[in-house]
């Protein structure tokens, strides 16, 4: 059982507990850590506290985290779409809000329980129960192409060329505004977000380097169509950058983007086009997933 000990400071005064406890430990769900404070496993001043509680300056937080038992995951007939498939790599067109892996309190219903159906015993087993065939990911409200792999050689390889930013990966997005130049690059580093750290921000001191190479594809009255194409692959990458220079996706309410009334479910981001050596074959491979309903139909909007 790990054990965390700490105390309040100025700046965070006031501030409910569970919900400065979900900033401090982005690992750790804002429910999760509610059950936690519902098992009496949080104290202030040595006394079990509930999840409403305001901190005060000097208060003394400990809270008790029980060792993690690794779930059972399980495969489940989900239907996939699929763009490729050979002895090695299966690549998927992932839909709107599907997951790509397991996670506390999100065991079911994710690509990993629906390609673990499919491939049977056929998976990478380098990032564990998890994550089995997980290679690299795309957010939960992004579509497009996702390379599973089914064994540890062709994971070792994809992951070589992720590391070395050789892979191509390019992706259509639609932004607020319109964009001044036709092509353009952004350049600049990606890590937390000092102030929400379920977010990703510019971070000049302690971020990644981080690059995206954009050009627009059609013009609209208030919006542009974008192609971008990422040199690096950060978390939320071209949703920070895009929002970095007043540009932010439609339907990206976390970093900016409104929905401007057209019923989207998170941002308009898909990724398009995925290209690689392949690990047995030495050849390169590319493969392109269909624009999704929805954005085709919206773009009809737009057009209009």
């Amino acid at each position: 059982m790990e054990q965390f000990t700490y105390q309040i400071g100025i700046e965070d005064g006031d501030e409910r507990i569970d919900k400065w406890i979900s900033n401090s430990l982005q690992n750790l769900s804002r429910s999760y850590i509610q059950k936690l404070i519902k098992d009496n496993m949080v104290f202030v001043n040595g006394k079990p506290q509930k999840a409403s509680y305001r901190l005060k300056i000097d208060d003394e937080i400990l809270f008790q985290i029980p060792e993690a038992v690794e779930p059972e995951i399980l495969a489940e007939d989900i239907p996939l779409s699929i763009l490729y498939e050979d002895n090695d790599i299966l690549i998927v067109d992932k839909p709107k809000g599907m997951v790509v892996h397991p996670a506390p309190g999100h065991y079911s219903g994710t690509l990993v329980n629906a390609v673990m159906f499919h491939c049977k015993d056929n998976l990478s087993g380098i990032n564990g129960v998890l994550r089995p065939g997980i290679v690299h990911r795309i957010d939960r409200d992004t579509t497009g192409s996702l390379i599973i792999c089914k064994n540890d050689f062709s994971h070792n390889d994809i992951a070589v060329q992720l590391k070395e930013h050789s892979i191509t990966r390019k992706y259509r997005a639609i932004v607020h505004g319109c964009l001044k130049e036709e092509e353009g690059t952004i350049n600049a580093p990606i890590g937390r977000d000092a102030k929400d750290r379920k977010k990703m921000a510019i971070n000049e001191q302690n971020g990644k380097n981080a690059v995206t190479h954009y050009k627009v594809l059609d013009t609209y009255k208030k919006y542009t169509y974008i192609e971008c194409q990422l040199e690096t692959g950060r978390t939320h990458q071209i949703r920070v950058h895009m929002a970095s220079i007043g540009h932010p996706l439609l339907g990206d309410e976390i970093y900016g983007g409104k929905t401007a009334g057209y019923r989207l479910t998170g941002q308009t981001l898909h990724a398009m086009t995925i290209g690689f050596i392949h690990p047995s074959t030495g050849n390169y491979l590319e493969v392109s997933a269909p624009l999704p309903e929805y954005f085709v139909h919206l773009l009809d909007i737009l057009e209009k």
